[in-house]
């Protein structure tokens, strides 16, 4: 499958995942893709909904009531669905400016419509992966998709891709996702990465974290180090703020260090071509040669009692020890001598 999605090992593609951090600010949505940009980040992420279409009005909590108190879904979406077709494009535009990536998961397949222009491919949100309509508008683009894993089982998501390969997507990336908000470190289950690279391996898989983040964003490490190639996480100005996802999510610094701590992996990891130009000098003095063991008389024979092996390797590599073993001196060879070829015949 021709690789369409961005991404390769240890150069993941990264997602600031804005979501709806901006609260329903114009300006705090732009100074979030500024921060992300500067943070070096290759896309800014939003969420396109409106309440009364993703969640009826009963539908109970599932995040830690304890840092976002908003009783029931619908409250909280209805809190932060006031942008429209008219934001989004804005949104794009700043990306634009800002040459970062304007992505949005839409929720509905209204906002499908309105957002396929301006997207490059599509992000879907764990919930989703059971939502068949949505699956079928968003592949009817014909453009890459990529889909969150969040509590889905092997078979889900295998119905999800066949869903999406006949409704029309030709390239599918899978995330890894633990639906915990915030997601505890012995819940990440990160190996699971190397579950779907094996499973579905016409996929390009990545990483959707809600661990809370530490000083380098350890889960984003491990994640690039098993091979995830694209990365989603949800990024905020101030992790302080209560509610919603600014409490498990990356601010611009913490995006810095990750990236910072990136280029010293390539760097460590190299390349599959070895260069070995740089150990000239370890090859040349702690390599052995084929050394006199012993005071060596005229007309003796080189033999397994009288010649060792002894650094540096200037001399007759040991390589050739078999060929000089037999061979007959042609002068007095004296003990810790480094033996050349004009030493025998």
């Amino acid at each position: 499958m021709k690789n369409k999605l961005p991404g390769k090992f240890l150069s993941p593609y990264i997602i600031a995942e804005i979501g709806v951090n901006h609260e329903g600010s114009i300006e705090l949505a732009k100074d979030l893709i500024d921060q992300a940009a500067i943070g070096g980040a290759h896309a800014a992420k939003f969420q396109t909904y409106k309440a009364e279409k993703i969640a009826s009005k009963n539908s109970p909590a599932y995040w830690d009531r304890l840092k976002e108190k908003t009783p029931s879904q619908y409250e909280l979406f209805k809190k932060y669905d006031n942008f429209g077709a008219k934001e989004y494009e804005m949104l794009a535009t700043h990306c634009e400016k800002r040459n970062i990536d304007f992505l949005s998961t839409p929720f509905d397949t209204d906002a499908v419509d309105f957002l396929n222009p301006l997207l490059k491919y599509f992000k879907i949100a764990s919930a989703d992966i059971t939502n068949v309509p949505l699956l079928r508008k968003i592949a009817s683009t014909n453009k890459p998709v990529v889909l969150s894993t969040g509590a889905s089982t092997i078979p889900e998501i295998e119905f999800a891709i066949q869903v999406l390969e006949k409704s029309g997507a030709k390239e599918i990336g899978l995330l890894h996702c633990v639906l915990n908000y915030p997601t505890l470190i012995e819940h990440a289950e990160l190996a699971q990465i190397n579950v779907l690279q094996r499973t579905f391996s016409n996929c390009i898989i990545g990483y959707s974290d809600h661990v809370a983040p530490d000083n380098t964003i350890s889960s984003l490490e491990l994640a690039t180090l098993l091979g995830a190639i694209i990365l989603e996480k949800h990024f905020t100005h101030d992790k302080t703020l209560p509610g919603n996802d600014h409490y498990h999510a990356m601010d611009k610094e913490d995006l810095r260090k990750f990236i910072q701590k990136l280029e010293i992996y390539r760097r460590l990891y190299g390349n599959m071509l070895r260069d070995i130009s740089n150990e000239a000098q370890a090859r040349k003095h702690a390599r052995r040669s084929i050394v006199a063991s012993k005071n060596i008389e005229a007309g003796e024979c080189l033999s397994e009692d009288n010649i060792t092996t002894k650094r540096p390797g200037h001399g007759i590599s040991p390589v050739f020890w078999d060929d000089v073993l037999g061979k007959k001196a042609l002068k007095n060879i004296a003990e810790d001598t480094i033996i050349k070829y004009n030493f025998f015949s």
